[in-house]
């Protein structure tokens, strides 16, 4: 049975998920949709760009692998900061170091999580960045 995540308006918001590896993108939007949110799931950077600068997508929540390519995470981030964007991301990524934990800390990310990551830990970040930006 799905489970409802508190939310103030009648329609769910958008987590929006970047993740290249294509099994990973399926299984985190199986999750997340399996708590009533809606979800875009991009596997590059670019795709997400692009819908955003044309005003075809509202993020409320921004998921996103950190090693992506040729446009990283933390690249999208500061492109999405420039164009004076602020959405709430949670950064993931498949290998935890200092420099990019402490990166994330000052980005005032929502979150970290090192996968493999528990289905409890992304929704609870989920659930916490939904609630600041009511």
């Amino acid at each position: 049975m799905a489970r409802d995540i508190d939310v103030a308006t009648k329609d769910p918001p958008t987590v929006c998920i970047v993740e290249n590896d294509a099994s990973l993108r399926r299984g985190l939007v199986r999750l997340v949709r399996g708590h009533r949110l809606t979800v875009e799931a991009f596997a590059w950077p670019g795709q997400v760009l692009r819908r955003l600068q044309a005003g075809q997508l509202h993020c409320a929540v921004l998921l996103l692998d950190i090693h992506l390519g040729k446009m990283s995470g933390f690249d999208l981030h500061d492109r999405l900061t420039q164009m004076g964007l602020s959405i709430p991301t949670i950064f993931m990524t498949g290998r935890d170091d200092t420099t990019s934990r402490e990166r994330v800390r000052r980005l005032c990310a929502k979150a970290y999580l090192v996968k493999p990551f528990e289905d409890a830990a992304l929704i609870g970040a989920i659930r916490m960045a939904l609630k600041e930006t009511r």
